[in-house]
C-alpha cells in the first residue's frame, strides 16, 4: 500500500468516524424526542430512525470496503530481495566457473599439443 492510498484510506476512516458521531447524535436526538414530555413527534422520529439507517448502512460498506483493501495489502509484494539475491548467487556461481575454466586453460597449457 503506497502512501498516498494509505493517506486515502486513513481519509476515508476518519470520515467513517466523523459519521459515526453523526449517527450517535441521530439517535440521541430520536432518545430525546421519545422521551419528550409531550410526546414524540412522528414525523421527528421516522426520519431520524430513517437517516441513522441510511447512515450506518453506508458506514458498514465503507468499513467492509476498508478491511478487504487492508486484506489485499502485501508489503512484500514487490519486494525485489529474492530476484536480487538470486542473480548474486548466480553472478558468484558465473565468477567460480570462470576461474576454473581459467584453471583448465592454464593446465592445459602446460602441456605439449599432440597434433
Amino acid at each position: 500500500m503506497d502512501p498516498q492510498t494509505q493517506n486515502t484510506s486513513l481519509q476515508r476512516l476518519q470520515n467513517v468516524e466523523n459519521r459515526v458521531v453523526k449517527v450517535l447524535e441521530l439517535a440521541g436526538g430520536v432518545m430525546e424526542e421519545l422521551a419528550s414530555p409531550s410526546g414524540p413527534k412522528k414525523e421527528f422520529v421516522n426520519s431520524h430512525c430513517r437517516e441513522f439507517m441510511q447512515s450506518m448502512k453506508d458506514i458498514q460498506v465503507t468499513l467492509r470496503e476498508e478491511i478487504k483493501s487492508a486484506c489485499e495489502y502485501r508489503p512484500f509484494e514487490k519486494c525485489d530481495y529474492n530476484a536480487r539475491i538470486a542473480n548474486e548467487i548466480c553472478f558468484q556461481k558465473l565468477e567460480y566457473v570462470l576461474t576454473q575454466l581459467d584453471d583448465l586453460k592454464q593446465t592445459a597449457g602446460q602441456y605439449p599439443s599432440s597434433d
